[in-house]
């Protein structure tokens, strides 16, 4: 089994393109499965798993504590193995076919005010760090890009006298997607006056960089977010998803088109980007509430 679930990630890397990060979440998936096969169930034989198996499998995640949004992912794994399985392999039948997906109870994303947004754009300071710090807020909050598609950018994704910048989203799918002035003018800045000191006389391509000079980490960009949002006197949690959330409400707010949204924020399925619409009209109806004098 070990040397088919290696195939299996073999393919979603070359084949369809996943990203690092998927990858890992779906061989976390992967291992946890085929484990419990062998030693709960011992299965070692692909063709020897039966839907009761996999019923067993999600049942002891569910005694386990796991969440139905990360049962639903992990059953999604399990699927899009053994259809792998079918094609490649000499196995005829899917034991997961007919499992239901839990139900999700879909959260609103945590949002911040425009006020809120402007506190933590607002930096003081022409140091190196402050400089870059502020041009990752700026671009984050001006394209809704996702951290890891923030960090994955080079300087040749930049293409400041036109306006936009080009990135890589899910799946390796390209999209372009318009930079605001005030994005522009902070990228630029941190390009002219905080790249080059930090990376001192050294070559690197990618665009954001650490006080060492070396690309910025996910982590290293989280704890950057959390001390700024600590220093503006935020309450609100804050995650690297925050600005994204509150760049989609944001533009939906002031009547932006929600194909336009789902276009910017690289949506394969216009759907997720509607959970955006649901926000808004949450906070209408606080806006009602608390200024309609009969509410």
């Amino acid at each position: 089994m070990r040397h088919e679930s290696k195939d299996f990630l073999h393919y979603l890397q070359i084949e369809r393109g996943l990203s690092e990060n998927t990858l890992k979440s779906y061989e976390r998936d992967l291992k946890q499965y085929v484990t419990f096969l062998n030693e709960k169930c011992q299965v070692t034989d692909l063709k020897e798993i039966q839907r009761i198996h996999v019923m067993q499998f999600l049942s002891d995640l569910h005694s386990k504590g796991r969440t139905a949004s990360t049962t639903a992912r992990i059953l999604s794994t399990i699927r899009a193995f053994h259809q792998f399985l079918i094609r490649e392999t000499d196995v005829e039948h899917d034991p997961s076919l007919h499992i239901e997906t839990p139900k999700q109870e879909r959260k609103l994303p945590k949002i911040l005010s425009s006020k809120e947004v402007e506190s933590l754009l607002d930096l003081k300071g022409n140091d190196a760090l402050t400089i870059r710090n502020r041009a990752m807020l700026e671009m984050l909050y001006a394209t809704g890009l996702r951290v890891t598609e923030l960090l994955s950018l080079t300087l040749n994704d930049l293409h400041l006298t036109m306006g936009f910048v080009r990135c890589f989203g899910k799946g390796s799918k390209e999209r372009i997607i318009p930079l605001g002035s005030h994005a522009e003018k902070a990228v630029e800045t941190y390009i002219h006056q905080s790249r080059t000191h930090l990376l001192k006389g050294r070559k690197e391509e990618a665009l954001f960089l650490n006080h060492r000079g070396k690309p910025m980490t996910r982590q290293g960009f989280w704890k950057v977010l959390k001390a700024i949002a600590r220093d503006k006197g935020i309450q609100k949690e804050i995650t690297p998803h925050t600005l994204r959330h509150s760049f989609a409400t944001h533009l939906l707010e002031n009547g932006a088109d929600l194909r336009a949204v789902q276009e910017m924020l690289g949506h394969a399925d216009i759907s997720t980007t509607q959970i955006y619409t649901h926000v808004t009209k949450a906070r209408l109806k606080d806006i009602y509430k608390n200024y309609h004098p009969r509410a």
